[in-house]
């Protein structure tokens, strides 16, 4: 009934991800860009590695989600590279310069990204109306939105959620995600009545390196995934799960 979806921005987290009972990956790069495509290699080693169902986002860059030609040609190669790797979907959002969601690239990429899935992420929460903007990416042949319902953290938005919720009416997962943890999952669940979630879940790990040059003044912490915060949220979602069945 419930899935709990989590970012990897590198290989190791896939590992932890599985051990820790999440149900899919999204496959990312550069975190301090918010996320972008992950290179082949990574993608391929991911592939090899995890049996959960992986969905590498399609971003060519950090910034906004108005994409040159050039930028959607990168994007469209890169969904057809993933197709051929296995995954088994990507994680595309593209907008309009008024904020309307960019239909006519979006189902391009989404055609070729079949027969994988496609998730469409967070420019769903740049968008200028929501409403029509959920019938397009529905349009265009998406099976979920990423978002914090236009808010800037799942807490803050979680009316709207519901309301997108509401307005999807079966016909597109509603996934909420930014800022959301153990600590609030059951929360947002409640109010929101989602049923697929997504976590950064993340966790700052220092530098193995036993020589560091202290002149460079630099930071070589790592970004990882929290396996005891994501196993918390598993287990959360099953016992919600449980309840709704019991």
């Amino acid at each position: 009934m419930y899935q709990l979806e989590v970012i990897a921005f590198n290989i190791a987290s896939c590992i932890t991800a599985e051990k820790a009972g999440a149900h899919r990956i999204e496959l990312c790069d550069n975190p301090g860009e918010g996320g972008t495509t992950p290179s082949a290699g990574m993608i391929s080693r991911a592939r090899e590695l995890t049996s959960l169902l992986l969905y590498p986002i399609i971003r060519p860059r950090g910034g906004d989600f108005l994409y040159s030609d050039d930028e959607f040609r990168i994007m469209l190669h890169d969904v057809k590279l993933c197709n051929a790797i296995g995954t088994d979907g990507v994680v595309v959002g593209m907008l309009n310069a008024d904020g309307s969601i960019d239909k006519e690239r979006t189902k391009k990429l989404v055609d070729a990204a079949y027969p994988m899935g496609v998730t469409f992420h967070r420019a769903f929460d740049r968008v200028k109306d929501p409403v029509q903007s959920l019938e397009d990416v529905i349009e265009c042949g998406c099976e979920r939105i990423l978002t914090s319902g236009l808010r800037p953290g799942v807490t803050e938005g979680a009316d709207n959620l519901r309301q997108l919720v509401e307005w999807a009416d079966g016909r597109i997962i509603i996934m909420p995600g930014s800022g959301l943890r153990a600590s609030n999952l059951e929360e947002i669940a409640r109010r929101t009545g989602a049923k697929e979630f997504h976590s950064s879940a993340r966790l700052s790990i220092p530098s193995a390196m036993e020589y560091v040059n202290e002149g460079m003044n630099e930071n070589l912490m790592q970004t990882a995934l929290d396996e005891n915060e994501v196993r918390n949220m598993r287990n959360i979602l099953d016992r919600l799960a449980q309840e709704n069945n019991g």
